[in-house]
């Protein structure tokens, strides 16, 4: 069961047995038990909803848009500035030298790459002579192979370390670096522009529920002693 309706539904019992049995310690504990309790409640349901006449209430959806320029200046200004970049590409685990680039060749589609060549044969001195044995149709059994040759060098080259400097030192490069920035910014821009006031305060609540149900139990426990405290006051 909810936490703080468990906490107000003991305190309430408190309030109703000392009332009935006239008991002022008990029912002080109950009444200050559901005070505290009630008003730590009511602090955690303004803070994703409006109350009426309460200012301040339903602060998340309302401060929406101050909500999403802080995510994306904690991002950009805290995780993604050059110095943050460069260093992780000058890391003893740079990315440069972990990329696999095999599966993305894979998908390539080297038969441009064969026409190409086709084309250079038909054209240079050697057209004539391939007229004579049938033409460009002639080279059409060679395709599949020399896609396969040739996909299997471009992955052994982007596998060499000769590249991988290469590929690192490209990515060093301010322009380069700046163009990261750029396309992370706007990548978090986007994402952020999907959110709404209630889908964020969906998520907040998702991930706080838990934690800020506790105050409602300490609210009343609190009460409770301050309560008992007072109660115990008046006997004296």
């Amino acid at each position: 069961m909810n936490k703080s309706f468990i906490t107000n539904f003991l305190a309430l019992i408190a309030i109703v047995f000392g009332y009935i049995f006239a008991n002022n310690i008990i029912f002080t504990i109950g009444l200050f038990a559901l005070s505290g309790a009630i008003t730590n409640w009511l602090a955690i349901h303004m803070l994703f909803e409006r109350v009426p006449f309460l200012y301040g209430s339903g602060v998340i959806p309302a401060r929406f848009e101050d909500f999403k320029i802080a995510i994306r200046s904690l991002m950009m200004e805290q995780f993604f500035t050059e110095e943050n970049i460069d260093r992780f590409l000058a890391g003893s685990d740079n990315p440069a030298s972990s990329i696999d680039l095999a599966p993305v060749i894979n998908k390539v589609d080297l038969s441009p790459a064969f026409d190409n060549l086709v084309s250079v044969v038909e054209q240079s001195s050697f057209g004539g002579m391939l007229a004579m044995v049938g033409g460009t149709e002639a080279l059409q059994p060679m395709r599949e192979p020399f896609i396969e040759k040739m996909r299997a060098s471009v992955i052994e080259i982007s596998q060499s370390e000769e590249f991988n400097n290469i590929l690192r030192t490209e990515l060093e490069q301010p322009n380069i670096m700046a163009g990261m920035r750029e396309k992370v910014s706007d990548i978090i821009e986007k994402r952020l522009n999907e959110l709404t006031p209630q889908l964020v305060k969906e998520i907040v609540q998702k991930m706080i529920h838990e934690h800020l149900g506790w105050l409602v139990v300490w609210g009343g426990v609190f009460g409770g002693i301050i309560g008992f405290i007072a109660a115990i006051s008046k006997t004296f």
